[in-house]
């Protein structure tokens, strides 16, 4: 089963500040510079300068305004109008944006500040006439506690907004949720907040029902009669049906495990599912068959399993980034499964008994599929033909050779129906995510282009035990030679491209390391094993993780590649990374402080040890356990001499924040030197632009004072009155 995101521990909290941001260097206090930015529109947003005007500009001002340069994110389409909505993110001044090919793109709201406020979950009606999102919370966690980022005496609310696509009046709250569905005919909106399913009917919003679970995938039936939805229960999750007339709230088809992507047919009678199982503990490599696709009779709520996954390569479940089961207007169900190793597309009739077709034998990986409208062919995005790329391809679903639809100057990520005209996410090496109608590629809305940013150089390299590890170099600026950084990923389940990233988090650090080699500094960023789109093999490689580590084999290749080129002075070799890159820059220091002189943690993981699932006898959870240690940076603890700057926000809920606190203590313990920066109130991904800049100043001036020795750059002070 994909993972959602970076494993860690329940959180408890943090430390409480008094300033908005605070960075020590182990006894030495010195406040952070957050510089105020004008708020921008996407139509007045500078470029970046010419490589001769960016030289002369101070580092720190490229580096703001290289992050501040617009990404845009969360593409949506009408379902009968060419009508598409997304968000636009510049310098943390999230606005949600619509157009078409035929109508010129806007800014449909209006708001100014980088407040830390998320804007996400973008939806039209039907008609295209009318757009809601969620404006508040965290798309990631939507029940769990509001963030409150930038520190305001009252926390935001979570909230649903409504507005027109022409831009007529201000956006209305509908109600405090999340997860917003339209009805068919566009007249009503049904949505989740917290346990609670709501229903809107267009002047206001009443509870429908009161659930047991967290709401997910919520959806119509196309009669407009009926809620279905997926219920999350912590251990196990189940298919909701609600009948808005009688009141009426079920659960069909329930199983002993969990369910995905419920959809209807497209009469509305039947309702398919995937349902899975993940391995037990005492197995954790089992082949055998844990996932099927069941079918339910709406009316009756009679269960049948339609297909079942056999056991060998595949047996376990993984899906894309996105919706993985279809029902088409022909009466095919597509779902993605990697029996060849590789995850491809398939397609089997929704009534028969024959088996699934492999649509894609040729993609290697796809990571996200949809059908045409008409139901006659398949979208999806993969790495067809040159595993470090992404384009967009078309496939019928009877057969024949796939059509490409993308070119290799660009990448090309999530396909979306507006219509019958299709957009997607578009990124190459200079210009960050926006997005395209497919057909030319033609921008729907103006593109920034960061012109002094150079193509990082595609690369390969063996690990010691023989892997092939693919990377992107970022060669240093200047001569003789230099300092070196290695860049690794979160995630784990991720790859990172020679170009921006679509995610926010991503196409930051894709900055970062740019800016680094302008600086001087030959970067090198690494797509470790555990990591996505190079097949199942390498996704599932043994002993990863807590059972052994071994994608950190790759990151030592990293850095002994670089140690052996002849640009780069091999007793100068930082390292970088956030999340799970934050692990392994961890465990690289804890490891290999002879190598690795100095590195910059954001919010990683110290200590791997977790419950190891029940089934194991004691002595199996001995020894599981004592793994998980020996996996952990704190099991390698008393070899760390390197310095390293921490760096994490005290209210993340992907990993807990005593993960740092923890690691700060044993550190100082044992006299290692250490920088630290806590974020009051910052999330995992940091919600604001401020903290990005902060975070990546800090880093800057870090490697620069232990890498390289030049002094660290004179940073105006701001008073936390302007926070």
């Amino acid at each position: 089963m994909a993972w959602a995101s970076d494993p860690g521990l329940a959180p408890d909290g943090g430390l409480a500040q008094s300033l908005p941001m605070t960075f020590r260097a182990c006894t030495v206090f010195r406040l952070l510079l957050i510089l105020p930015l004008p708020a921008l529109s996407l139509a007045a947003l500078p470029l970046a300068p010419s490589p001769a005007v960016a030289q002369q500009k101070h580092s720190i001002d490229a580096l703001a305004e290289h992050l501040a340069l617009p990404i845009a994110s969360g593409l949506a389409g009408a379902r009968n109008a060419a009508t598409f909505g997304w968000v636009v993110n510049a310098a943390g001044v999230r606005n949600i944006w619509v157009g078409g090919p035929d109508t010129p793109a806007r800014q449909l709201t209006r708001y100014t500040q980088d407040d830390g406020i998320e804007l996400s979950e973008v939806m039209l009606s039907p008609d295209g006439r009318t757009l809601a999102f969620v404006r508040g919370g965290d798309a990631e966690f939507p029940d769990s506690s509001l963030p409150n980022t930038d520190h305001l005496a009252q926390t935001p609310d979570q909230q649903i907004l409504l507005a027109t696509v022409d831009g007529a009046g201000e956006p209305m709250v509908i109600g405090a949720g999340h997860g917003a569905a339209f009805s068919p005919d566009g007249s009503q909106i049904a949505f989740s907040r917290k346990n609670d399913l709501m229903l809107w009917d267009g002047k206001s919003s009443r509870t429908l029902a009161k659930l047991a679970g967290d709401v997910g995938r919520l959806q119509w039936s196309p009669d407009g009669k009926v809620l279905l939805f997926r219920e999350d229960r912590g251990d196990h999750s189940l298919i909701g049906l609600f009948d808005i007339a009688a009141g009426l709230l079920r659960y069909p088809g329930a199983t002993l495990g969990d369910v995905a992507d419920p959809i209807f047919s497209p009469d509305g009678r039947s309702i398919a599912f995937i349902q899975l199982r993940d391995p037990p503990a005492s197995q954790p490599d089992s082949q055998a068959s844990f996932w099927s696709i069941h079918i339910i009779d709406r009316d009756s709520g009679d269960a049948r399993v339609r297909w079942r996954a056999p056991a060998g390569t595949g047996g376990r479940y993984y899906g894309t980034r996105g919706r993985n089961l279809f029902w088409t207007r022909t009466g095919e169900l597509l779902f993605p499964w990697e029996r060849s190793g590789w995850l491809h597309i398939q397609a089997m009739r929704a009534e028969g008994n024959d088996g699934p077709r492999d649509l894609t034998p040729d993609a290697n990986e796809v990571e996200n599929f949809t059908p045409s409208p008409d139901g006659k062919s398949v979208i999806y995005s993969a790495n067809a033909g040159n595993l470090d790329t992404r384009q967009l391809w078309r496939q019928s679903l009877v057969g024949g050779a796939a059509e490409r639809l993308t070119k290799d100057d660009r990448f090309t990520f999530f396909p979306v129906f507006g219509g019958d005209r299709l957009a997607a996410t578009s990124t190459d090496a200079r210009r960050p995510a926006h997005m395209v109608l497919v057909d030319g590629m033609k921008p729907l809305s103006p593109v920034p282009v960061a012109s002094n940013f150079m193509p990082p150089q595609v690369v390969t390299f063996q690990a010691e035990d023989g892997v092939t590890v693919h990377a992107q170099l970022f060669p240093g600026k200047g001569s003789g030679q230099r300092p070196a950084l290695v860049f690794v990923h979160g995630g784990p389940r991720r790859q990172i491209l020679p170009g921006f990233h679509p995610s926010y988090y991503y196409s930051n650090a894709y900055v970062r390391n740019q800016l680094f080699a302008a600086r001087g500094y030959t970067v090198l960023s690494v797509n470790y094993r555990s990591g996505t789109n190079y097949g199942q093999a390498f996704r599932q490689a043994p002993d990863i993780a807590r059972q052994g580590a071994s994608e950190y084999r790759d990151v030592l290749a990293a850095g002994r590649w670089l140690a052996a080129r002849r640009d780069v002075d091999p007793t100068r070799i930082g390292i970088w990374g956030g999340s799970w890159g934050g692990y392994l820059t961890a465990l690289a220091l804890a490891r290999d402080s002879d190598l690795f002189a100095a590195g910059v943690d954001l919010h990683g993981v110290h200590n791997m040890l977790r419950p190891t699932g029940a089934g194991l006898s004691p002595e199996e959870d001995r020894k599981a356990r004592q793994l998980q240690w020996d996996s952990s940076p704190l099991g390698s603890i008393d070899r760390w001499r390197s310095p390293v700057l921490i760096i994490h926000g005290d209210d993340d809920k992907n990993v807990d924040y005593g993960q740092s606190l923890l690691l700060a203590r044993e550190l100082t313990a044992r006299e290692v030197p250490f920088e630290e920066m806590s974020v009051p109130n910052e999330r995992h991904d940091f919600f604001r632009y401020a903290n990005w800049l902060a975070a990546y100043r800090a880093a800057e001036d870090f490697f620069d004072r232990r890498l390289t020795g030049k002094p660290p750059e004179t940073l105006p002070i701001r008073g936390n009155d302007d926070d």
